[in-house]
């Protein structure tokens, strides 16, 4: 009787509506219904798809009081030029009241080459710092407590060896391993499909990986291993449904390949960790944050037959939208940046990095950046948004925006599935070409104005190029070449090559974790391009796939 009494209403508004939109077509044809009701969620089953925060399937959360009990960690990315320009930038967060360490290394170092290769040759520093050494790693970190605070690496490729590198620094300030909190990102998979920053082959790639969550379950107990990267995906070009399927495809790769590597999957699942992107359409957000962790949780729970709680949470750390900031009145970013903000906390996020207003012109400044976290602090302590958990459920749009994302989810991972999975997806092009179909829709919908941007595409502005932008020059390469020689110089150069030597034995016998004699080639003050180089020598390159 109710359902007919509303789609009486509803026929009765409907007609109302078409009058009046019919004065505004191009708004009218939204992908969106105009008013959603209690019949687009009819179908919702509190147990099997809501339950309460802090419980399967963790829909409206993976902690019961989120919030209310404590804040997200405000993790600022940061790292550029120096080891020694880093670490006064870090001090200068946590000063401000950040609550997390968030490491960007350069591409270099990203790519596994030392400051002094001619391929560095005008990247060092530039996007991140170069961290060429573990005495680079010692300065980066020096005056900062690594037992006290918890610390993000966004490295990839040659994971293993940062990781080695802050293992060594926080032995050498006293603090083991089994004390250390923080995040290497280590997804190798998006890096194919989406980023490119890869070095080896997808199989010994998968072996490094594997071989970090066996390390750290028994040596580093409460880090988490990866970060499943849904962040750049989505920077590619991707939509919010594909962000979060491909990535968890990828997930699902990393746990098969760690239980055929022989893992019990509660010994790892707890720590993994995933990374999205809050974008700009604030409610689809929330509803992407929402559908991923129901996802997840029955990937677990369903298919790998998880039994610990922990492995069925997916934690996420956010990074606000940086395709989607504005080189144009880069002062509307602030506003921008404040929105993404609010679907990140609203959507239940772990972790969050807020960009700078500047970051569309160059590395972000002292000023910007403070602003950038003055948004968190805003958010958490004035707006309201976390004083109650899962603030928008019940809401009929969120709740059957949060299940349509949910079923596209996993109509890609099928397709994924059917193909042999993600490494197999990708190795055929077909992520690449689904988040490139993506990005020329967006990119078509922008040049049409179906899409306006504000300052780009409309509104528009003369204005001057902005004063007072941070520039790294290439003084920072011949500094590290410098210190290299140095280094070098130094060290003992006959043990060091001991213990490369016993890097290569242990890279060619499969069954052996790599972990330790890169810790010890790490100890030696072996550089990131020595020890790459190694792993170069025994499991090759990655060559792309071109996509036609």
């Amino acid at each position: 009787m109710e359902n007919q009494l509303l789609h009486g209403k509803m026929a009765e508004y409907t007609a109302k509506v078409e009058k009046a939109l019919a004065k505004n077509p191009e708004r009218h044809n939204l992908e969106h219904n105009r008013l959603y009701t209690p019949l687009d969620i009819e179908e919702l089953d509190y147990e099997r798809d809501l339950g309460f925060p802090g419980s399967y399937p963790y829909t409206r959360g993976v902690q019961p009081t989120m919030y209310r009990g404590r804040f997200w960690t405000m993790r600022q990315y940061a790292g550029f030029a120096t080891a020694e320009e880093s670490n006064k930038r870090y001090r200068y967060l946590l000063e401000q009241g950040q609550t997390g360490l968030s490491c960007a290394f350069d591409l270099p170092t990203q790519i596994g080459y030392d400051s002094d290769d001619a391929i560095s040759e005008g990247e060092v520093g530039k996007v991140g710092v170069a961290i060429d050494s573990l005495a680079d790693m010692e300065i980066l970190f020096d005056g900062i407590d690594l037992g006290k605070v918890s610390t993000s690496m966004t490295i990839n490729a040659p994971a293993a060896v940062l990781l080695a590198m802050y293992i060594a620094v926080a032995e050498k300030q006293g603090v083991s391993a089994d004390k250390l909190k923080g995040t290497i990102q280590n997804d190798i998979l998006k890096e194919y499909a989406a980023r490119g920053t890869y070095i080896f082959p997808p199989k010994p790639s998968m072996r490094l990986i594997t071989n970090i969550f066996e390390y750290c379950s028994k040596h580093v107990p409460q880090w988490n291993t990866i970060s499943i990267s849904g962040y750049h995906i989505r920077e590619a070009g991707s939509s919010a449904a594909q962000e979060i399927a491909f990535t968890i495809a990828d997930g699902i790769a990393y746990v098969d390949a760690a239980i055929k590597a022989g893992l019990d999957v509660d010994d790892f699942a707890g720590r993994l960790s995933f990374f999205w992107n809050a974008h700009n359409n604030v409610l689809e957000e929330v509803a992407k944050f929402r559908a991923s962790r129901r996802v997840w949780a029955k990937v677990m729970k369903e298919r790998f037959g998880a039994k610990n709680p922990k492995s069925w949470m997916l934690r996420v750390h956010t990074q606000t939208a940086g395709s989607m900031l504005t080189a144009q009145q880069p002062e509307n970013n602030i506003v921008r940046v404040a929105l993404q903000t609010a679907a990140a906390v609203l959507g239940g996020t772990q972790s969050l990095h807020t960009n700078s207003k500047d970051e569309a012109l160059a590395l972000p400044t002292e000023d910007a950046v403070r602003i950038a976290l003055r948004t968190q602090q805003i958010v958490a302590y004035e707006s309201g948004l976390a004083d109650v958990v899962d603030p928008l459920a019940g809401s009929y749009y969120i709740e059957a925006l949060t299940s349509q994302i949910e079923k596209e989810c996993w109509e890609y991972i099928q397709k994924i599935d059917d193909m042999g999975g993600a490494v197999a997806a990708i190795e055929k092009g077909y992520i690449q070409r689904e988040i490139q179909e993506s990005a020329y829709k967006w990119q078509l919908e922008v040049e049409s104005k179906k899409r306006i941007i504000v300052g780009v595409n409309q509104f528009q502005i003369d204005e001057k190029p902005p004063e007072g932008l941070l520039r790294v020059d290439a003084s920072v390469g011949e500094m590290q070449k410098r210190k290299l020689s140095a280094l070098r110089a130094k060290r003992d150069n006959a043990v060091l090559q001991e213990k490369l030597k016993a890097l290569e034995t242990a890279a060619r016998e499969e069954s052996t974790n790599l972990m330790p004699p890169i810790l010890e080639a790490v100890q030696a003050y072996g550089t990131l391009g020595e020890i790459c180089g190694v792993l170069r020598s025994v499991f090759g390159e990655y060559q792309a796939h071109v996509s036609l």
